[in-house]
């Protein structure tokens, strides 16, 4: 095992990530911007190294910084946690060009689950069934018209570097799609570096599902079993759950077989997320492949009683996969809600400042919460980066239960001096549609009714 980590990230995660190295009796080495020099999850590290200014473009965004912080304090490992540098394969190479443990998949292979055509072109060829579309990247506006006339409409164009929505453009007929193929590709260009893009047929009504998997070098992989994530604004996640309300329990089994198949054909080492859609048919599409932790990996870890984060670590350690599939369960059901400093009622306006109450309470009943986040009383929430200040995750024997759970848990917490999101997730607990189970990516139940694109 490792004795000595650096975690290239921030806040919550980098608390979560430095618990579990604790854990395994591993040293942490933080890396933090100006901004961040002096607040308090600094404390749950060993060590220290200031990389650069507030902005991430200048500090957690800098590559070269990480690594030379790496080398400068003898960290044998990186792990990137989510965003920032996690998904970034010039990084990974990187760190092994240094003979730094990277602790992810390779660099070839976050490349080509990177981009979203060659991950369809190989998840097609690992089995997964794909939503039907352009077979590859589209040349010209010209071959987009022929393609969807094939296809037939509606469609979306993607960017094959895309995320969060960017890149991103839904055609009802063949009058818009020269224009929004100049749109959504000029648009990649300026988020990605890359204005390359696919076509799909646009599915209205979509479930969003993913599968956890974990896998080692040793071709071992097995599924932890999948999460509900069709709870969104904007193509970002605000509520997960687990188990899936829409499937049953043989389609939740296939499904996770066939996923950890796929991640053993292509390679893959380490904790990931194969995302599908689900169409109003009951079919399921893959649509991409995370190459990393997710947020939302504490649902998963409550109804398995495994430590994601801790597996992780073992893995990259080169260690076989102490796992068989045959021996992880799912007990109860577990739902998360990610609290944001954003005003829902002022558009979702963000709202940094100074947090002068933090209270959550877990005691309420009738399951048990957890609440992971890096900040109390006191703190400051800096105005430079993602809104997240707490994941509340409910876990209880049955989905009614987890819900009511939660539903006190929120109603009983005090946040004040910074807005936040918890108005709009009891919005969305409350409402018979979430309660139902019958919910999709169109809108945010309880909240508005007005239509939301898919993911």
């Amino acid at each position: 095992m490792f004795k000595k980590l650096l975690i290239a990230n921030r806040g919550e995660v980098a608390v979560r990530i430095a618990r579990a190295s604790r854990d395994l009796r591993i040293r942490t080495v933080a890396v933090a911007s100006q901004a961040d020099l002096g607040a308090r999850w600094l404390d749950a590290m060993d060590e220290v190294v200031c990389i650069g200014g507030s902005a991430p473009r200048d500090s957690y965004l800098r590559a070269d910084r990480v690594v030379q912080a790496a080398i400068q304090t003898s960290a044998s490992a990186i792990h990137p946690g989510w965003g920032f540098l996690a998904e970034n394969p010039r990084f990974a190479a990187l760190c092994e060009q240094h003979g730094i443990v990277f602790v992810g998949p390779s660099a070839r292979v976050m490349r080509e689950m990177g981009l979203k055509s060659p991950a369809k072109a190989a998840m097609r060829a690992a089995g997964l069934p794909v939503i039907p579309g352009s077979d590859g990247l589209l040349a010209s506006a010209e071959e987009a018209l022929e393609r969807a006339g094939i296809v037939g409409y509606p469609v979306i164009l993607k960017a094959d570097a895309g995320g969060g929505g960017r890149g991103m453009r839904v055609c009802r007929d063949a009058s818009v799609l020269r224009e929004a193929f100049v749109a959504a590709s000029a648009e990649a260009q300026s988020a990605f570096g890359n204005g390359k893009l696919y076509l799909e047929r646009y599915l209205a009504g979509g479930r969003h599902i993913e599968v956890q998997v974990l896998a080692d070098r040793f071709g071992n992989a097995v599924h932890l079993f999948e999460r509900e994530c069709s709870i969104q604004r904007n193509h970002q996640k605000l509520i997960e759950e687990s188990p899936s309300p829409a499937l049953g329990a043989s389609e939740r089994l296939e499904l996770g077989a066939i996923t950890a198949r796929a991640a053993r054909s292509i390679g893959y080492a380490g904790a990931g997320t194969i995302e599908f859609l689900r169409d109003e048919a009951g079919r399921l599409y893959f649509m991409e492949m995370n190459t990393r932790l997710q947020v939302e990996h504490p649902v998963t870890e409550m109804i398995t009683g495994l430590d994601i984060v801790k597996l992780q670590l073992e893995i990259a350690a080169n260690h076989r996969l102490a796992l068989e599939q045959s021996a992880v369960t799912a007990r109860g059901h577990a739902i998360e809600c990610r609290i944001n400093a954003e005003d829902p009622a002022q558009g979702f306006k963000p709202s940094p400042g100074t947090i002068e109450t933090f209270e959550i309470p877990r005691d309420l009943g009738p399951g048990r919460v957890r609440v992971d986040t890096h900040l109390a009383a006191g703190d400051e929430v800096p105005p430079y980066y993602d809104s997240l200040i707490a994941k509340v995750i409910a876990h209880a024997d049955t989905r009614e239960q987890a819900i009511e759970t939660m539903t006190r848990a929120l109603s009983a917490a005090r946040i004040t001096g910074i807005a936040t999101t918890i108005p709009l997730h009891l919005g969305v607990l409350a409402s018979p549609e979430f309660r139902r189970g019958t919910y999709d990516t169109r809108a945010i139940p309880g909240w508005s009714s007005r239509p939301m694109a898919r993911a």
